[in-house]
């Protein structure tokens, strides 16, 4: 009897493979090893499916509305032995977040892998852009991405950086190189530039092409720096408290002594940078123009507006302000494009840049990250 089960299982699992491969549709990259949910089809259609006999109800639960997954939540369909399935899409091409709601309770899909995003762990999914490689894992020289544990004296708290070094970093002690600081946004990490955003696999194909110079990446968490012996600020309209309002003191006093001091940078305002997606993007803009002495490019990815109202009198000028948003974040472009444009009359070097196409996700901050290193440290 337990052989015939044994076969009949087989022979069910190997129908399922055969289905599964004559429709087109492939796991997803961001599955755990060996799971065969969710699936993407050659039309970037996505199938969930879940095994849930108890549930009364099963639903996907995009990550915000601002995404490409679509307007949810999607309501998954049961079958007669509690596989709960649904089709979304088709879908933006990207990285998006999501959880599945079961009978109300919020939780991640035990098939996928998980990124730190909206203050929590969640499930992720990859889709693949068939137009786009330039931040796939590519048989190029690659760098390195360590954490930096280190003491902030502004927060009084152990903090972790992640820092990625370029290719030769380890192979030619003479070299020194340029730094750009990078934020992740809102409720994500210092994990989410590498996890989601695959910035070094950006810089090591820009770097392999020679399109782009060889730098050090610094990503710090921007949601937890708080002034030293508070834990957090009171949240406004219900929200978890960000708890950064000592952000920028403590880049300036802890975090760029600390990266000068451990690795091979060049430490003036020609040779910095820092940037960041949304939340971020509006600390790179608070803390790179009250600091002109120190930073020299400033990267505004979905960022909302501008960091002062009378740009001409910036002092010393920056050697170049980016701003960039996708072409679905209509209130991001009007508000950065007026920037710029306040930028460029008062003779500051300001690039505008859109992402066709996307929305305010990883697939537009990845764009940008891609058009804006190259432009970084040109002699």
């Amino acid at each position: 009897m337990r052989m015939l089960l044994t076969l009949s299982l087989a022979a069910a699992m190997g129908a399922l493979v055969q289905a599964q491969a004559t429709d087109g549709s492939k796991p997803a990259t961001s599955n755990l090893p060996g799971a065969e949910y969710p699936r993407i089809h050659a039309d970037s259609r996505v199938t969930f499916r879940i095994s849930a006999p108890s549930a009364q109800k099963v639903q996907v639960v995009p990550g915000g509305n601002d995404n490409g997954l679509g307007q949810g939540p999607f309501d998954m369909q049961r079958d007669d032995k509690g596989v709960w399935t649904v089709t979304v899409g088709p879908v933006v091409p990207g990285f998006h977040y999501y959880w599945l709601q079961v009978d109300g309770f919020a939780c991640n899909d035990p098939a996928t892998q998980t990124y730190f995003g909206w203050n929590k762990e969640c499930s992720g999914i990859e889709v693949t852009d068939k137009t786009l490689d330039f931040y796939d894992v590519k048989d190029v020289p690659h760098g390195e991405v360590r954490a930096r544990w280190y003491y902030s004296k502004v927060t009084r708290m152990w903090r972790r950086a992640m820092v990625y070094t370029p290719p030769d970093y380890d192979r030619d002690a003479r070299t020194r190189y340029p730094v750009l600081y990078l934020q992740h946004g809102a409720g994500e990490n210092e994990r989410g530039w590498t996890s989601q955003g695959r910035a070094n696999f950006i810089l090591d194909n820009l770097i392999a092409e020679k399109k782009a110079q060889p730098m050090i990446l610094v990503m710090e968490n921007g949601m937890v720096a708080p002034k030293a012996g508070e834990n957090s600020l009171p949240a406004k309209s219900g929200a978890a408290p960000r708890r950064n309002e000592a952000f920028r003191d403590m880049v300036i006093s802890d975090l760029i002594p600390m990266i000068d001091a451990t690795y091979r940078t060049i430490p003036d305002p020609a040779h910095r940078a820092v940037a960041g997606l949304s939340m971020g993007a509006g600390q790179a803009m608070q803390v790179g123009f009250a600091n002109l002495d120190k930073f020299g490019y400033i990267g505004c990815f979905s960022g909302g507006g501008a960091a002062r109202s009378d740009f001409s009198t910036s002092e010393p000028k920056p050697l170049l302000v980016w701003m960039g948003a996708g072409t679905a974040e209509s209130s991001r472009v009007t508000s950065a494009k007026a920037t710029v444009e306040a930028m460029s009359k008062a003779g500051i070097p300001a690039v505008w840049f859109e992402a066709p196409g996307t929305s305010h996700e990883w697939q537009t901050w990845r764009k940008c990250l891609y058009d804006f290193t190259p432009r970084l440290f040109q002699k």
